[in-house]
């Protein structure tokens, strides 16, 4: 039997190594990219086939990320597209002599404002480099139609609806929730305009929250509007009465000069093929990597598979100088987070400490970028990372790079840098801080549970969920909420000094800025997207070749389950963001609540949701540098 199984593994082997060679001498070829196909001439003469004219189409579908997917069997939803990748695969058709136009269709997905300004700077330098841009949708809303409008020709089915009705945004106000769930807030905050807690402890804004709400809203639409007028070729003001004028029909579209054309998909394909020659090749993959197959036909198909992702675990040593990009996504949250093959923690200092420490240490790494896309969370993973990016910038060129929001904690990380990157339409700021917790006895009471308490101390239960703070506690929390706000404005003082165009305590307080408004106080220094960023660092490091490089680098299947199998991947314990109690715990306040949210407006309960995960944050860290709910438009 030993030698049955002995033989069986050799075949095995050999079938998994034949395989992979195979992988290997296939590696390099792009999905639909048949530019370096060969073809058979006479023995020992092979004649290249010359390249095809070709249209690169970009699929607007599903949520655009920030960080880069993992590399292979992402399984869908854990892998999708990241703005980075889309903008490089732009600049790649921008520089393309076969490429003669580029096609986006808007086939749905969520993309956000500041994101929308990036893809539409891409889209403007593609025209400029002579490439007709042309988008063809089947609905628009607002935000869509932003995007869209700086193509050289828009279409839309005749069916259509187009809701390019303004901008909309709501945030949810708890307290009635929580009176039902018996739980008493009790929230403390540094600065009038600091407004994250007022969601669990009121029923609408406070008359600050209220002013800054309607000043960021005045900001993101004027870019809107600014955005179409520019697209279009029209005024603001045209630009307004489309808005104000709200749902059209796609001839009335067409009609008003929203649109150029009414057709069917397959309409605009053949117009296509009428400008640009019947042989035209549209490029649904345009500049994406080849993806490792599955032949289930094969009786070693399993040892073929497992070739090539032995092969992608290969890394090739850099073969030039790269720029570093090292991304604060999402909440940051103290430790090394509980992310997994299929699931996301944040933004978690660690493991953000642990790539720019690598950064700083790299050779090839010539210059970094953070890429900064996070409302904030914990104040000391927040000191964690603004240590790092000390370090990075103690040895080689650094800048930041914001994206859909950058505030409290995400601005707090990004102070460091000498050039900080916004769009106009980034959510930004918010200097200031947040504290409170729950007061949950009477929910324990409802479910027939009752706690006894014991302490020793006078401030023992500080920190207990049992009860709201007594005077002489809220002083004492007070105190030293304060010294961390102290430090808050200690190092935006300290680092951007004379560029601050008004006293810090006019500019934090909580108070949160657009992208447009933050430059013109100071807090941030120029108008720009990732790629701006990058080409700016590149130039400041001396570069004219150079690759860019997440740092750390992406990692495929087998690497990621590894890492799971092992433990590898958890360097350090962390919050469990996802929300999926194991059996026997307690229902956490988000369990409580869906019951009462299921079937409701997906927006409304998306809103609720994110609210509610900023508890789960107090339950780890109860100082924390967290945006308040802004309504982002929609």
């Amino acid at each position: 039997m030993g030698r049955i199984l002995a033989r069986a593994m050799g075949l095995a082997m050999a079938a998994g190594l034949l395989a992979h060679l195979a992988t290997i001498g296939a590696a390099g070829t792009a999905r639909g990219d048949d530019r370096g196909a060969q073809t058979k001439g006479a023995p020992g003469e092979k004649k290249p086939v010359p390249p095809k004219p070709r249209i690169a189409v970009f699929r607007l579908a599903g949520d655009l990320t920030e960080r880069p997917p993992d590399e292979t069997f992402s399984f869908g939803a854990v892998g999708g597209t990241s703005l980075r990748d889309l903008v490089e695969r732009m600049k790649k058709a921008e520089k393309d002599a076969d490429v003669k136009a580029v096609v986006f269709l808007h086939e749905g997905g969520s993309i956000g404002v500041a994101q929308a300004e990036e893809l539409r700077a891409a889209m403007g330098r593609l025209r400029a480099a002579g490439k007709e841009v042309y988008a063809h949708a089947d609905s628009l809303s607002t935000r869509d139609y932003v995007l869209l409008s700086g193509v050289s020709r828009l279409s839309i089915v005749p069916t259509a609806e187009l809701a390019i009705t303004g901008l909309f945004g709501e945030a949810p106000y708890l307290r009635g929730l929580l009176d039902k769930l018996h739980v008493k807030p009790d929230f403390l905050t540094c600065g009038a305009y600091k407004s994250a807690g007022e969601i669990f402890v009121r029923d609408g804004p406070s008359p600050e929250a209220e002013a800054m709400q309607n000043w960021l809203l005045d900001s993101a639409f004027s870019s809107a509007l600014a955005l179409i007028a520019k697209g279009r070729n029209v005024t603001t003001d045209r630009a307004r009465e489309w808005i104000d004028t709200g749902l059209y029909t796609a001839d009335k579209a067409r009609a008003a000069g929203l649109i150029d054309a009414v057709e069917h998909r397959q309409d605009f394909e053949a117009m296509l093929k009428k400008k640009y020659g019947a042989d035209i090749v549209f490029d649904r993959k345009y500049g994406q990597k080849q993806q490792p197959t599955l032949d289930l036909s094969s009786p070693f198909a399993f040892f073929k598979l497992w070739g090539e992702m032995m092969g992608q675990g290969q890394k090739k040593g850099p073969s030039k100088p790269a720029v570093g990009i090292v991304f604060v996504d999402g909440p940051i949250v103290l430790g090394g987070g509980q992310a997994s093959l299929f699931a996301e923690a944040g933004a978690a200092s660690s493991k953000i400490r642990k790539a720019l420490d690598q950064a700083a240490r790299d050779d090839s790494i010539k210059a970094v970028v953070l890429r900064v896309n996070s409302p904030g969370g914990s104040a000391i993973a927040s000191e964690i990372i603004l240590d790092a990016t000390r370090r990075v910038k103690a040895k080689k060129p650094f800048v930041v790079s914001m994206g859909d929001v950058a505030g409290s904690g995400g601005y707090y990380v990004a102070c460091a840098s000498d050039v900080i990157f916004a769009d106009e339409s980034t959510i930004t700021a918010s200097i200031g801080v947040v504290s409170g917790k729950f007061a949950t006895t009477a929910m324990w009471e409802k479910l027939g549970i009752r706690f006894k308490t014991y302490r020793r101390g006078r401030n023992a239960g500080l920190l207990a969920s049992g009860e709201p703070w007594t005077q002489e506690e809220r002083a004492r929390v007070q105190s030293w909420m304060d010294e961390t706000y102290g430090v808050f404005k200690g190092h935006v003082t300290a680092i951007r000094g004379g560029r601050l165009k008004k006293p810090i305590d006019e500019l934090a307080g909580g108070r949160v800025f657009t992208g447009k408004q933050a430059l013109a106080l100071g807090l941030v220094d120029r108008i720009g997207g990732l790629h701006d960023a990058i080409e700016f660092i590149a130039g400041q490091a001396k570069l004219t070749e150079y690759e860019v490089r997440p740092v750390p680098a992406t990692k495929n299947f087998l690497e990621q389950l590894i890492e799971e199998a092992t433990g590898a991947a958890d360097e350090a314990p962390g919050v469990d963001l996802r929300f999926r109690p194991a059996a026997g715990e307690t229902p956490s306040l988000v369990d409580l609540a869906m019951p009462m949210l299921r079937g409701l407006d997906p927006h409304r309960v998306a809103a609720v949701k994110d609210a509610l995960r900023h508890l789960e944050l107090l339950q780890s860290e109860r100082v924390l540098l967290m945006m308040p709910e802004i309504a982002i438009p929609r």
